[in-house]
């Protein structure tokens, strides 16, 4: 039985670790070839020995670096098809207290890297059959929480730039993104190490847990595939339905509720 990616070729910013890495694995068992870009040279190269794939390093915020080892992924692979534009960093602290330099970086990486992506990877996706891209988001581009200020709006230029670039691509090429909520991945792991700092997300979480790389991934490969032949333009939220409306305070009610129902009587009762 063909995989859902027999015989297509896939790149993947940020493919060393997190995300990326899970997306990687998940395209090679569907039968595509696979390029990692990364700044993590060894790391990648590990990534792409595991896998059968290749490796290139660069740093996403690098406009000449990304044309330059997209064209050698592409000329190597015999092609492109797909791109998963993942590469991203983050910072959480007072906006007061980011330095331009702190905002630049997140900007260039988490922005300006997914439009370096998008610009050479564009043309040639044309010059071959088409293709399908996917941009790694964030919940934090529609829902911002305290912390983020730079990080969120880098994310929300991510979402307009996908949707202008599913305007005016369509149909050679489908561009979608993702916008995760708390996943742990090495990018978040500080969190999850703190002990009981995310019982109140997972309690105002509908499905009771956080997110891991994998639920990305599937998600990722799903836009990326022919199953998705006609979404273009969408933004899938992968948060486990945190992001509800009401479901912060939904948890809280949930506990109060528990409470009433153990005591036998409820308010005006």
């Amino acid at each position: 039985m063909k995989g859902l990616f027999e015989g297509r070729r896939a790149v993947v910013t940020g493919g060393a670790s997190g995300i990326g890495l899970a997306t990687c694995r998940r395209l090679v068992a569907e039968g595509a070839r696979v390029a990692i870009l990364d700044v993590q040279r060894e790391a990648a190269e590990a990534v792409a020995h595991e896998l059968g794939g290749l490796a290139f390093e660069a740093d996403v915020g690098d406009a000449a670096a990304v044309d330059r080892a997209l064209r050698e992924a592409a000329h190597a692979l015999g092609g492109l098809d797909l791109l998963f534009n993942n590469a991203g960093v983050g910072a959480v602290r007072s906006l007061h207290r980011y330095t331009p330099e702190d905002v630049e970086r997140l900007v260039r990486v988490n922005l300006l890297g997914v439009y370096n992506g998008l610009r050479a990877a564009i043309p040639l996706m044309l010059a071959g059959s088409g293709g399908a891209i996917v941009n790694n988001a964030s919940a934090s581009a529609t829902q911002p929480v305290r912390g983020e200020a730079p990080y969120a709006a880098a994310k929300a230029g991510v979402l307009a730039l996908t949707q202008s670039a599913a305007l005016e691509y369509g149909p050679r090429i489908r561009v979608n993104s993702v916008s995760p909520g708390m996943i742990r991945t090495p990018l978040s792991e500080g969190l999850f190490r703190l002990p009981g700092a995310l019982d109140p997300v997972i309690a105002a979480t509908p499905l009771g847990r956080t997110g891991t790389a994998e639920d990305v991934a599937d998600a990722v490969v799903f836009l990326l595939s022919d199953q998705a032949r006609f979404i273009t333009g969408h933004d899938l939220v992968i948060d486990g339905g945190l992001g509800l409306p009401g479901a912060g305070i939904d948890a809280t009610i949930r506990g109060l509720l528990a409470k009433i129902e153990r005591s036998g009587s409820a308010p005006g009762g």
